[in-house]
């Protein structure tokens, strides 16, 4: 019963995900169609524009797409890349200050592989369950304390980008009156700021306890409550290292950056004319909110997010997904390296296993 839950919980997110897609895609597919008809196209039928939308929209989606420079790409590549590299050495600061010593290696391999798994779990961050897993693995007397550097290490990262967005808010206060879809976002990203900026100071320097002191006994009391107490000490630690905070929050807005010269980088190569200064608005805006577990990967929210602010500067809704698309691919494509690298981990780490269960039983 519980696996057929999980089924159905699994079918209805993905079709969530469809449904984002097709819509934004059949909108805009049917703009392209309707600008090639003209006049003409009020007098199609629904069906005949439906057909005329799926056979000029996607050749110029592909057009669109076709137009980036193959310089900017891989340049594209290159910054996606550097920033997986960063979040690395991001996360092996966090396991240092609760003791855990994991090689850089083997640090890289488990995020390439997170990052494989954030493809299809829900949110663009999904794919830490599966990090805290193998973080867990590295580890016999620490198993909670690495489960929490991953919830550290996503909660700095969040936090960082949140606050990146509602700084760059005020060079770009011209835009926010004049768009109420901008306007409704920007009050979802400040609700956001506000909430991890609360979840930020209770987890690392606490203060329930000692208003109520009868908190610690109500959390034991919970289920898996020492569990729970255990991995809000281990939160604490962080709030003791000053250096540490400054020291992670310089890489993630060094990585923020780097996300956003990304996109810029792409729509150079695309031949978009879009602001620089509107692109460090948007561009974490719309990260922030795709992190959020409501499609498998942020997709179909992302895209649409990127449509919706883009075209309330004047860009093209075609140009602003296949720009949507191209900054994904991005992604992606160190996602499936990931992937490569999770089955020739998983076909090692398997052989390791049944070696030492061999060894064991000729022990016995």
């Amino acid at each position: 019963m519980k696996q057929l839950r999980q089924t159905w919980k699994a079918a209805l997110q993905m079709g969530l995900c469809l449904l984002l897609l097709t819509w934004i895609f059949h909108t805009i597919f049917r703009g392209e169609g309707q600008q090639a008809w003209g006049i003409q196209w009020d007098q199609l039928s629904r069906m005949e524009q439906w057909h005329q939308a799926w056979t000029i929209g996607p050749s110029q989606l592909w057009h669109a797409l076709r137009m980036a420079h193959p310089a900017a790409i891989c340049l594209s590549l290159v910054l996606t890349w550097l920033m997986v590299i960063l979040g690395v050495i991001r996360w092996r600061m966090v396991l240092k200050i609760q003791g855990i010593h994991l090689p850089l290696s083997r640090a890289t391999a488990i995020s390439f592989i997170s990052q494989f798994f954030s493809s299809f779990m829900l949110g663009s961050t999904g794919g830490d369950l599966i990090k805290a897993y193998y973080a867990a693995r590295e580890t016999h007397h620490k198993k909670t304390e690495a489960v929490v550097t991953v919830f550290v290490d996503r909660l700095v990262g969040l936090w960082t980008m949140l606050f990146f967005a509602g700084l760059m808010m005020l060079p770009n206060l011209k835009l926010l009156p004049g768009h109420i879809g901008f306007s409704a976002i920007v009050a979802l990203i400040l609700g956001m700021l506000f909430s991890s900026t609360a979840v930020l100071y209770l987890a690392f320097w606490g203060g329930v306890s000692r208003r109520f002191p009868r908190a610690r006994v109500w959390l034991r009391r919970l289920p898996k409550g020492e569990l729970l107490e255990r991995s809000l000490d281990s939160c604490r630690e962080f709030g003791k290292h000053k250096a540490f905070l400054f020291k992670s929050i310089l890489i993630s807005l060094v990585i923020n950056t780097l996300v956003v010269f990304q996109v810029i980088i792409l729509a150079k190569g695309m031949g978009l004319d879009i602001s620089t200064m509107a692109l460090f608005l948007i561009v974490p805006v719309v990260i922030c909110i795709s992190a959020l577990p409501i499609t498998p990967g942020g997709l179909g929210v992302r895209e649409n997010l990127f449509v919706l602010m883009l075209g309330g500067i004047g860009v093209v809704k075609t140009s602003a997904l296949s720009l949507s698309l191209l900054s994904y691919a991005s992604a992606l494509f160190w996602n499936l390296v990931g992937g490569i690298v999770y089955l020739g981990l998983k076909d090692k780490e398997h052989l390791q296993e049944v070696t030492r269960e061999n060894s064991d039983e000729s022990v016995g």
